[in-house]
């Protein structure tokens, strides 16, 4: 078995999840962290980085304190410590399916432990996770924390209810079931060459549920003002497809000429008639959005970072800081101490 890349960091979102799991299991939290190399104060920091190894021996740790199922719990967590990121990917889509085109580039943002991909097979989406450490598939605790987020947040976002066909996994059938048949459904195969889930394709068209009152005004303030004050229809539409594909990190000109069907040459010729051209529009969207986006205290700097097609938090720092003069960081601070 590889061992775990020693470079490879989570940020602390993602450890202060596995904490408070532990912590409402009445496990021996501080003792554990101490022991698997982990500083409680650097936590207190969403952005901080830590090593994964750390993260895996503190899952082993766990494991014999609460049980194998923890993995689940921890994912119970990540739904609702992810929610405000997942609200503002539903506010740019409209059905599953654009959302699902979001999705897996939204799940980069818990650090170097792996990605989601979304395939279809024979009249099903197939949802699978792809660790970056191989050694991963002789344990339950990752795939069973990302596969029992997704699983929640597809539950949530639709007005219709998206069931799960079938869930599989590289580990071994446990002795207790219980749990994670309460989480995935009734159908659990074990022992597969991927752990994976799979849902109905009719679900591609559900509808995602529309946010309404102060939450939907809190996603929506960032957005509305981009389109509506915008005259011309051919920047306008640009600007919204960027919208959509800028958390997928695919929102080249070519892409977007794709998305809106026409070819690249003739988006080309119509944003230069008008003036302006590609990268100059996704600048300016970029920096207006990253002002909205960072105004709200829920969102973490690399999420915001995730959100604008960013690859990590520190390209976007550089770039916040050639518009504004200073990070993110202390521009939020000077925002909050007005």
């Amino acid at each position: 078995m590889d061992s775990i890349n020693s470079h490879w960091t989570v940020n602390s979102t993602s450890i202060n999840s596995v904490v408070q799991a532990a912590g409402a299991l009445a496990a021996p939290v501080e003792e554990l962290m101490r022991a698997a190399g982990i500083n409680a104060e650097a936590l207190i920091d969403p952005d901080a980085r830590h090593r994964v190894s750390s993260l895996h021996q503190l899952y082993l740790s766990l494991i014999d304190c609460c049980g194998e199922d923890i993995g689940l719990y921890v994912g119970r967590v990540e739904y609702i410590n992810r929610l405000n990121m997942q609200l503002y990917t539903c506010g740019i889509c409209r059905t599953f399916r654009e959302y699902l085109n979001v999705m897996p580039s939204v799940l980069r943002f818990a650090g170097d432990i792996g990605e989601v991909r979304v395939s279809r097979e024979a009249g099903l989406i197939r949802m699978d996770w792809l660790p970056l450490w191989s050694g991963a598939s002789a344990y339950r605790y990752q795939s069973d924390e990302v596969l029992s987020t997704a699983v929640s947040i597809v539950r949530s976002i639709c007005v219709p209810p998206i069931p799960v066909v079938k869930a599989c996994f590289t580990y071994a059938r446990p002795a207790d079931c219980t749990m994670l048949g309460q989480t995935f459904g009734e159908v659990l195969v074990f022992s597969q060459p991927r752990s994976c889930l799979y849902f109905d394709e009719a679900c591609l068209d559900y509808p995602l549920i529309q946010l309404h009152g102060d939450w939907n005004e809190g996603v929506c303030r960032a957005t509305r003002h981009l389109f509506d004050d915008e005259p011309d229809e051919v920047v306008r539409e640009l600007r919204r497809s960027l919208m959509r594909l800028l958390p997928t990190g695919e929102f080249s000109i070519d892409t977007v000429a794709g998305q809106q069907n026409i070819s690249r040459r003739t988006l080309q010729r119509r944003l230069t008639e008008r003036g302006t051209h590609f990268a100059e529009v996704l600048q300016a969207l970029r920096k207006e959005l990253a002002v909205q986006y960072i105004a709200d205290k829920n969102l973490t700097i690399t999420n915001v970072a995730l959100l604008l097609g960013y690859a990590d938090h520190s390209s976007f720092s550089s770039a916040f800081k050639s518009w504004h003069g200073v990070s993110p960081r202390d521009f939020r601070r000077a925002q909050g101490a007005r």
